[in-house]
């Protein structure tokens, strides 16, 4: 019997589509009808379940999946036998704290004998307890933000992407409890057939994250500029130089990460480069 790797993503909701598409842009050919539960990659040996992202790591406890994807905020709440596996850079936001825009916040003090609504209790009673605050925790699920406005609570702590609803709410955030981001997480020790599957899907998942990260550069610089340029985009190892037809000119090319991209354009600019062109990678493995 052939042996298949079980996943458990989020049959709905926030993380649903960026869960399937990273497994897509991982090489997998995935077949989610709507409504399905179930499903099988046609070219790669892994099993997909869709279930409700509170339930996944209890349903990875249980053994019933051998890893999932859920936010993290999903996995400290639950607090299961799991374990973190991956941090997949998708899918971020933050659990944050909000109160009505007209009261008068002065810091957590304010929270002082009040009532928060979440769906999050665990984490909120951590972080009341760490800051020395004393305050009422109502539990409810969906539609948190409308508490305070019918009086069932004087605050509430919920996920927070942009802060769009809350405003919408007539609500203000004034305290981050923490940073969320989609995770994999595993349970129990994998047999080696499901380790190497697991290797393997990790393996290509680096490759995609990796390449969402860095963009592909090439420039046309004089000769003498080189060292300095290459000092500034040194690439995965060493860039790669080739003479231009124009005399003591070469073309560069080489690998720089998002996040400094403006500041090094500006820098290569400084030092002589023309015609830089930036290019997407679609995968990249080191």
């Amino acid at each position: 019997m052939k042996t298949y790797l079980r996943i458990a993503i989020q049959k709905s909701g926030r993380l649903q589509e960026g869960s399937i598409d990273l497994l897509k842009e991982s090489g997998l050919t995935i077949s989610n009808g709507r409504g399905q539960l179930k499903t099988q990659a046609l070219n790669f040996p892994v099993e997909i379940l869709f279930l409700r992202d509170d339930d996944i790591p209890q349903y990875i406890e249980d053994r019933v999946a051998d890893i999932g994807i859920v936010g993290e905020n999903i996995f400290v709440e639950k607090n299961k036998n799991t374990t973190l596996i991956k941090r997949l850079d998708f899918a971020k936001c933050r659990l944050s704290i909000a109160v009505p825009k007209s009261l008068d916040y002065h810091g957590l003090s304010s929270l002082q004998g009040k009532n928060i609504a979440t769906s999050y209790p665990v984490i909120v009673r951590k972080y009341l307890k760490a800051n020395n605050i004393e305050a009422g925790i109502h539990e409810i699920s969906g539609s948190v933000e409308i508490a305070p406005g019918i009086g069932l609570a004087d605050a509430i702590c919920d996920i927070v992407s942009t802060g769009s609803t809350l405003l919408s709410n007539g609500l203000k955030e004034v305290e981050i409890v923490m940073q969320s981001e989609a995770i994999m997480i595993g349970g129990a020790e994998l047999t080696q057939e499901k380790q190497e599957i697991l290797d393997r899907l990790l393996f290509r998942l680096e490759a995609v994250n990796s390449a969402k990260n860095n963009k592909y550069i090439l420039l046309n610089c004089p000769n003498d500029a080189i060292e300095k340029i290459t000092s500034v985009i040194p690439g995965m190892k060493s860039p790669t130089i080739m003479p231009l037809s124009k005399k003591n000119w070469s073309s560069l090319h080489s690998v720089v990460n998002e996040n400094d991209f403006w500041e090094k354009i500006d820098q290569l600019k400084s030092f002589g480069a023309e015609g830089i062109l930036v290019i997407p990678i679609e995968k990249m493995i080191q």
